[in-house]
């Protein structure tokens, strides 16, 4: 069982940066894709970049050049460096792994495809 625990949220400014991180604990985390999602009150949860096994990143469209994923196979840590942050940026941002993708890149920000999940850090954004 894959355990994640993230942290590094908090309140903002507009034009800010945060790096959240997220450690995984309970399995060698290095073999699996590797996401970040979020979700704002009455939204539907979305994601935002994931990491595949192989080092590939993907973005979602609305973060891209100012959200970098990256991880530390290492330290078994996940991170998502936020720059620019804009209000619309404030959610709940969650971490999350699944069986590597490979070829099928167009999986990597599906939230269904994803097993295993953190139980969330708040990112607030204020004008």
């Amino acid at each position: 069982q894959l355990q994640l625990v993230e942290s590094g949220g908090g309140s903002v400014q507009a034009g800010g940066s945060l790096r959240l991180s997220c450690v995984a604990s309970g399995y060698t985390y290095s073999s699996y894709c590797m996401g970040w999602f979020r979700q704002a009150p009455g939204k539907e949860r979305e994601g935002v970049a994931a990491i595949d096994s192989d080092g590939t990143t993907n973005y979602a469209a609305s973060v891209k050049g100012r959200f970098t994923i990256s991880k530390d196979n290492a330290k078994n840590t996940l991170y998502l460096q936020i720059n620019s942050l804009k209000p619309e940026d404030t959610a709940i941002y969650y971490c999350a792994a699944a069986a590597s993708f490979g070829p099928r890149w167009w999986l990597r920000l599906h939230a269904s495809e994803y097993k295993y999940w953190g139980q969330g850090t708040q990112v607030t954004v204020s004008s």
